[in-house]
């Protein structure tokens, strides 16, 4: 696994072109979890890494999807089962607090003690500067934003995770910074910084190949754009979407529902729960 990110879970971007790091990554990012999983299966029986790795992609379905809840707690408990040593264990803590954000946030059942109590496990076993802190600060921002309502204790992680992920060369992990950083400027009402965020989330999707989650971030800049360019961009969206077999389930729901998000009268950014979950 590569050691400096997993956004959802991991930056699967392979060192060795057309190697199996880069074969995960290119089925990841477009949307093809399982057949990601699969190929790591025979691996992953023998090495805690790849464990790992299979896991936090299962995770990643279950995000985008709402669904496999199954696959994903069974590829953890056996990743779980086969870690040793101390930023191993925290990896796998880390994926144990992502995976009951994701069922608490998308309504499968309330897991916020559960999502609370792992990442502070993994905070105690990260040492300051370690590779893993920047995707527990980010995960810890998700909680903070979308289970405790908190949107200054969420500002604070992301901007952690933000500072962190540039300082490690992590992309993908900045293109999910920036993207909340924007949401929480919206929700302040600051349309400026909002569309600026939004607007390098999406580039740096899209620069990076990471095609699932290019339709997020066209719909979100879509938010805080002028009628004409908002409504190319969820029209830009909603093809993507179709194309990827209806992926994020939850995206699709929201393009088909509401062709147009205008501001509220008072001037205040409309939120949008669906929006900032991942």
């Amino acid at each position: 696994m590569h050691g400096a990110h997993k956004e959802v879970a991991l930056s699967v971007h392979g060192t060795a072109p057309g190697g199996m790091a880069d074969v995960v990554w290119r089925l990841r990012s477009r949307g093809c979890w399982q057949e990601a999983a699969d190929l790591l299966r025979p691996q992953a029986g023998r090495d805690p890494a790849a464990a790992l790795q299979r896991a936090e992609l299962l995770i990643e379905q279950c995000l985008f999807t709402a669904d496999h809840w199954e696959r994903a707690e069974d590829a953890l408990r056996q990743a779980e089962a086969s870690v040793a040593g101390i930023e191993a264990r925290a990896a796998a803590s880390c994926a144990r607090g992502f995976l009951a954000y994701v069922a608490s946030v998308l309504g499968r059942r309330d897991r916020l003690d559960e999502a609370q109590a792992a990442l502070g496990r993994t905070s105690a076993l990260l040492a300051p500067g370690t590779p893993g802190r920047p995707l527990l600060d980010f995960r810890r921002g998700l909680v903070a934003e979308n289970l405790l309502h908190d949107p200054v204790a969420a500002h604070s992680a992301y901007a952690r995770a933000h500072e962190g992920a540039r300082e490690r060369g992590d992309e993908l992990l900045r293109s999910s910074t920036w993207r909340h950083l924007a949401g929480l400027a919206w929700a302040a009402g600051d349309r400026e910084r909002a569309r600026e965020g939004f607007a390098v989330s999406l580039r740096l999707r899209e620069e990076l190949g990471f095609t699932v989650g290019v339709a997020p971030a066209l719909a979100s800049l879509a938010e805080v754009s002028e009628p004409a360019e908002a409504e190319r961009l969820r029209a830009e969206a909603s093809r993507l979407v179709q194309a990827l077999g209806g992926v994020p389930v939850w995206l699709a729901r929201q393009l088909a529902q509401i062709p147009a998000q205008p501001s509220p009268p008072d001037g205040g950014a409309r939120r949008d729960l669906r929006r900032g979950i991942s």
